[in-house]
Parts: C-alpha cells; structure tokens; sequence
C-alpha cells in the first residue's frame, strides 16, 4: 500500500475569530477559544431535473447557505464569551444578534496568497447549561451577508487578528 503524501491538516489550522465591538465603532477580531464545536455546514441548494433524453437526474450548484454549529464552555471574564452570552442571555433578536466571524486558515502564507473569509452571520442560540461540569452554551450561526475574502494576520500572542480585503 502506497503510502498518503502531503502534510496532514488539523483542525487547529484554521482559527475562528469574533468581532468584537469596542469603543468608537471599532471591531477587534478575538480569537474563539474554549470552544468544544466549530462546525461549518456548507448547505448547498440545488437545481435538479431529468430531461426526457436522459436515464439519470442532472444537478447544479445554485447557491451556499453556510451555517457553524458551536458549542463553548462558559468562561467568565473571556471576551468572546461575555460577547455572545450576552446576546443569548438577554435574548437579543433582528440585526443586534448579527456577528462578524472571521476564519483564518494558517497553513497559508498571508503574505503571498489570501488566507481568510470573513462573513456576517445570525446567532440562533439553541441550549444552555446541558453538562453537569461545565456551564455550556451551543446554537448555530446562519450565514446572513456574503463572504469576504482576504489576508489575516495573527498577533504574535495568537489572540487577535487583523484583517485587509482582497482586492478585486
């Protein structure tokens, strides 16, 4: 048996960061640590039909309608926790539950080729406090903008990241 070539990617490669509002408007990219979920569903939509000619179905690609699955240990006191508790806690609805995620793909050289997608996205909570460790809180993200792609660059203390848009 042949052996698998290439370098293995792991999950930690690609990093998720917050935007997290400050001061004056700003936005500070933060990195979402302490997470146990981070799962981006692609959902497709699909064009299909048989056309009488043919024995089998056609398909297209019409559209994506992305969603991240998360799950966090609560930690109080992290920003990104405090952020999007709050949101969940206070049941907050319409564009103030819109966050900003940005995914920075590390095995790529920010310097030479793009390296993230930043997009909105709504935050639907779903559940709270389900483990008897740790206070948790999981939902999912839906996809509410389109996606921005660009160059990131993680702080050296890999906790926040800043982020420039490609240009077209």
């Amino acid at each position: 048996m042949a052996e698998l070539e290439g370098v293995l990617k792991i999950r930690s490669d690609m990093l998720p960061f917050l935007g997290v509002p400050g001061p004056s408007s700003t936005i500070t990219y933060t990195r979402m640590q302490g997470f146990t979920a981070f799962s981006v569903s692609k959902n497709p939509s699909e064009y299909s039909r048989q056309y009488v000619d043919e024995a089998q179905e056609q398909t297209d690609v019409t559209g994506y309608s992305p969603s991240i699955a998360f799950g966090y240990d609560r930690y109080i006191g992290n920003e990104v926790h405090d952020f999007l508790s709050e949101l969940i806690d206070n049941e907050v609805v319409g564009t103030a539950a819109v966050v900003q995620i940005l995914i920075v793909d590390t095995t790529k050289d920010n310097l030479t080729e793009d390296n993230a997608v930043l997009r909105p996205y709504a935050l639907i909570a779903d559940t709270e406090g389900d483990s008897m460790d740790a206070y948790t809180y999981s939902g999912n993200l839906r996809v509410k903008g389109t996606p921005t792609w660009g160059r990131a660059e993680v702080a050296p203390d890999g906790l926040t990241a800043t982020f420039v848009p490609a240009t077209p």
